[in-house]
């Protein structure tokens, strides 16, 4: 950061303390409502979900060789392989839009093109199995399935616009790297690497599976009741893992990597997650901005329904599955089935912690231009969806 932007953001952080009336209930109930989000997202998210998902962006940005990323993930690579596998990760990590952001940044800074790392920030907490069948049996299955292929469409979508219109910054990163044959003596095998990536990704997906609704099925309900000893046994087979394969140096600089994502992202998803409580606050908490502003905007299925709901989406965090009873609620104030299906499309990828951290990593124009897309794709998804179901 330059001297003069930090010189800027102690200014603005004074006159906001200088002039907030702190003294007015609603104020002070918004700041409440801030710290509590901050504390509830540190409690549920913070061990189980961004520090494994910090751990998995160090083992990739050390351990997986640049020709790799290249090769499948690359600006040069097959397109048809790089968003098959980008746009339907989400079915594998199941995560929120925070937690997917040091795996995107692990990817980017690899030298992953802008299109297929774009479309994988999208379907990391889009593309979510649970959250789908959920919405389907909460929501009624047309929502349900709306969602589905709508992600799928959009994380391929978002990613082709964002490679097209960045496609000189691609090019130039590209052109910049120095492609080198990778140096395998002495290292481990392609197999030992990817089951070591492989058993983090599964730590993540059951330290992170969140408790299914009563109305959930049994599988989902049995894996929730033995998800803490299915992670300690990954733990535990990861811990033989890196003993037998890895050197004390390596484990280092793996660490080395991971604090790195640590510095850059924590802080920033700390002061996103504040804002955004402040503002919106918790679900059934009113904080700056009331709910029922934000309800009295999403009847019917005009526009600015499906704009608003997209808008606002795209601004509120939403932890993992939490979307679905907020909707839930909205629905029954008189909410639109279009402006729904437009929330469910841009709210689990975006929120407000997401779009500071993403523009730490990519650059302000290209996160606002990712951010743009998502919104109006949603609105006009919403319309479309809204027209059909009536």
């Amino acid at each position: 950061m330059k001297e003069r932007t930090k010189l800027l953001l102690l200014i603005a952080i004074f006159f906001g303390a200088y002039y907030t009336p702190w003294d007015h209930p609603d104020i002070r109930r918004s700041g409440l409502e801030a710290f509590m989000m901050l504390r509830e997202y540190a409690r549920e998210h913070v061990l189980t979900c961004l520090i494994p998902a910090f751990f998995i962006a160090g083992a990739i940005s050390v351990f997986v060789s640049q020709a790799s990323v290249l090769k499948y993930f690359g600006a040069e690579a097959k397109k048809i392989l790089a968003y098959s596998v980008a746009s339907v990760s989400g079915t594998i990590l199941a995560v929120c839009s925070c937690t997917v952001l040091p795996l995107f940044a692990g990817i980017y800074s690899r030298g992953a093109g802008i299109g297929p790392a774009t479309a994988f920030l999208y379907s990391g907490p889009a593309i979510n199995v649970l959250a789908i069948t959920l919405t389907a049996k909460i929501l009624g299955w047309q929502l349900g399935l709306a969602r589905a292929v709508g992600a799928v469409i959009f994380a391929i979508l978002t990613g082709l616009l964002m490679a097209f219109f960045f496609r000189k910054d691609d090019a130039s990163r590209t052109a910049g790297q120095i492609y080198l044959p990778d140096d395998d003596s002495g290292k481990r095998t392609l197999m030992q690497d990817s089951l070591y990536l492989l058993v983090m990704v599964l730590i993540l997906i059951f330290a992170a599976f969140a408790r299914p609704s009563d109305n959930s099925s049994q599988l989902w309900q049995m894996i929730f009741s033995v998800k803490w000893y299915i992670t300690s046994g990954l733990l535990l087979t990861l811990f033989l893992i890196i003993k037998a394969w890895f050197t004390r140096d390596e484990c280092k600089t793996w660490v080395e990597a991971t604090w790195g994502f640590m510095k850059q992202i924590f802080p920033l998803l700390g002061g996103g997650v504040l804002i955004a409580g402040f503002m919106l606050g918790r679900p059934g908490h009113p904080a700056l901005i009331p709910e029922h502003y934000i309800q009295s905007f999403l009847g019917g299925n005009s526009i600015w329904a499906n704009l608003t709901a997209s808008f606002a989406g795209a601004l509120m965090y939403f932890a993992t599955l939490t979307e679905v009873p907020i909707l839930q609620g909205l629905m029954g104030s008189g909410m639109g089935k279009g402006p729904a299906l437009a929330l469910l499309l841009a709210g689990p990828a975006l929120s407000l912690p997401n779009m500071l951290v993403i523009g730490s990593v990519m650059g302000v124009k290209k996160t606002a231009t990712f951010c743009g897309i998502i919104v109006i794709m949603s609105t006009i998804a919403g319309m479309i969806y809204g027209t059909i179901v009536g």
